[in-house]
């Protein structure tokens, strides 16, 4: 896997992380590739991670096993009508590109002579903390493709069915967003309660990178967890009776279910 040509197309901040996790995890940089309209972007890559770098697709996909198609969802068909005619016989081509379904990639792509793989990632990629999910209906030497590359960066989980994209979008697509705003509350209470800036957002990013830990590393299930470290009657319980009556869960439920029916809209 670490020898074979993998070819970005779109240079922005989730095709760098990606990029930053292969080369970390020993792929040769000298076997990835990356194509982009920004020429200030592609040498700043270059000069990062020493990869190849090139201004055509046609060019930068013409010896691609792996071609990771990193655009925004509103330029991917001029991106797929401007390539379908130049994709290697047998490249696994995989799309993060939100809302894009396989079906639209079909209709400009032979899926006949190549697997295609839909990615759904998340920011904290960026990290080495992603969270990707893959669909594909390729066979399973496109998929363990997929997984190799998004598996640098991150945790990876199939779908069955495309269908669940919307609700994968919706929890940890957009998921980050919720934590940071909660981070974001957080500290804006604490700060109103008289604690410096600087400490309040230290509990704050602190304590989500305490609990998300725990959470992954416990063992122990989300409600678990918060029952350990609600005392009856203590300072969390009441927090947390204010926060129901707040109506808290139900508002982080209908956003969720708000983020999945923008992620059929865009789609249809």
């Amino acid at each position: 896997m670490q020898h074979l040509n993998i070819t970005f197309i779109g240079g922005g901040n989730m095709a760098e992380a990606l990029i930053s996790g292969l080369t970390q995890s020993g792929h040769n940089n000298q076997h990835i590739c990356v194509s982009d309209i920004n020429e200030s972007r592609l040498n700043d890559l270059h000069q990062r991670y020493d990869v190849t770098i090139n201004s055509n697709n046609a060019s930068a996909i013409s010896s691609a096993d792996i071609l990771l198609l990193a655009v925004k969802p509103q330029q991917m068909d001029a991106v797929l009508a401007d390539i379908e005619e130049q994709v290697p016989a047998n490249t696994t081509v995989i799309s993060i590109a939100a809302g894009v379904d396989t079906a639209r990639l079909k209709r400009f792509l032979n899926s006949t002579t190549m697997g295609l793989v839909r990615v759904m990632p998340n920011t904290p990629a960026l990290v080495g903390a992603g969270m990707s999910v893959l669909f594909s209906d390729a066979d399973e030497s496109h998929k363990k493709r997929a997984e190799y590359v998004l598996a640098a960066s991150g945790e990876t989980a199939w779908v069955d069915e495309e269908k669940h994209m919307h609700a994968v979008t919706a929890v940890s697509g957009s998921g980050p967003a919720y934590f940071f705003l909660l981070a974001e509350v957080m500290q804006a209470a604490g700060e109103s309660l008289g604690l410096s800036k600087e400490l309040a957002a230290k509990l704050a990013s602190q304590t989500a990178l305490g609990s998300g830990k725990m959470l992954v590393e416990s063992g122990r299930n989300a409600a678990d967890l918060r029952a350990q470290v609600t005392s009856p009657g203590g300072t969390t319980q009441a927090a947390l009776d204010e926060m129901y009556d707040s109506g808290l869960p139900d508002a982080v439920r209908k956003g969720v279910s708000a983020a999945s029916k923008r992620s059929k809209e865009l789609a249809a």
